[in-house]
């Protein structure tokens, strides 16, 4: 019998998936050389190679292509186990892994955070703020738990749950607050200014406005609503905003927010899981307390002291959207 263990498929993982040792190595907190020696030793173990290396790159071989997706379903399973041990404590306590997309996280995770902390004393949260594709990834190979996007998702394994609708705002330079809302066809007049490609947000926004022939796309596009937000102010065009976002992002600029006549663009929020996951009950409890959060969403809690009542800055938690953070109520 091979004597593969735990540890090292998990270093086997993180190897596949970021096809660099030193970045790897990183993630799995060790040094580069214990992970060097542990790679090899499962290549001895199973008695051929899982990658080709050279100096600038490291490739999965076509049995490691094969082996890392067994593996993943052995560390996927392995963590489900702990999930369903976690099921007999009733309520849900510990690590709790939840996604979040960049366009929800700064309006609606501190309320959510704050309604759990009162709800689930004692859940560990660690937050992962990345695009939906990505949380869809690793939703479905087992890194997080849950994750909170706009759906529908239509991802095969997923279940969704909608928690509740919100409507999409225009923005434009506060010179033009006297003129009249616009609709979906007056868009095609403005300088629209768009989130970048991968952002759901820029997809649903082009779904409102491009009801006829393709809208002209002269604008710039940004990595985050605040960007967009900030270049209206500065007179370059219009963007559209989620109504959640409205007093974060327009408290510091010179810009109306109106909403559009006629049709009102829009989008659901919803949470998504694993349909295997144990926790399906705890999860729906967590929508729950979601939900809650949602319906008082256009009245914003005060980010800034409530990320420094957990030792958070808000500040640098918008900053980098990509790092993991972690909350611990208790």
């Amino acid at each position: 019998m091979t004597n593969l263990t735990l540890k090292q498929m998990r270093y086997f993982e993180a190897l596949a998936e970021h096809r660099h040792f030193g970045n790897a190595a990183a993630v799995c907190a060790i040094s580069q050389p214990a992970l060097s020696v542990q790679i090899k030793e499962m290549e001895r173990e199973l008695g051929t190679s899982l990658f080709e290396r050279s100096a600038r790159q490291v490739r999965l071989t076509h049995f490691g292509e094969a082996l890392a997706v067994r593996v993943r379903d052995i560390l996927r399973s392995v963590d489900e186990l702990g999930d369903f041990a976690r099921t007999a404590q009733g309520k849900l306590v510990g690590r709790f892994r939840l996604g979040i997309i960049p366009t929800i996280a700064p309006y609606l995770l501190p309320q959510v955070l704050r309604n759990l902390s009162q709800s689930h004393p004692g859940l560990d949260i660690h937050v992962r703020e990345t695009l939906t594709p990505r949380l869809v990834q690793e939703l479905t190979q087992g890194k997080i738990d849950c994750a909170l996007v706009a759906l529908p998702v239509t991802a095969p394994g997923l279940a969704e749950m909608p928690l509740f609708d919100e409507d999409f705002l225009l923005v434009r330079p506060a010179t033009e607050q006297k003129e009249p809302a616009p609709g979906p066809e007056d868009l095609r007049q403005m300088r629209l200014l768009l989130l970048e490609e991968g952002h759901c947000f820029r997809e649903q926004a082009l779904a409102f406005c491009n009801t006829g022939p393709k809208l002209p796309r002269d604008g710039l596009d940004g990595s985050s609503l605040a960007t967009l937000v900030q270049m209206v102010g500065a007179g370059i065009g219009v963007t559209m905003i989620p109504s959640m976002a409205k007093a974060v992002e327009t408290r510091s600029a010179a810009v109306d927010c109106t909403r559009f006549k006629g049709q009102q663009p829009s989008r659901t929020i919803g949470m998504v899981w694993r349909k295997t996951s144990p926790l399906e009950r705890q999860l729906r409890d967590i929508a729950m307390v979601v939900k809650q959060a949602g319906t008082v969403h256009e009245k914003p809690v005060a980010q800034d002291a409530f990320f420094e009542e957990f030792g958070v800055e808000f500040s640098n938690f918008r900053r980098l959207p990509w790092q993991w953070y972690a909350v611990l109520i208790a």
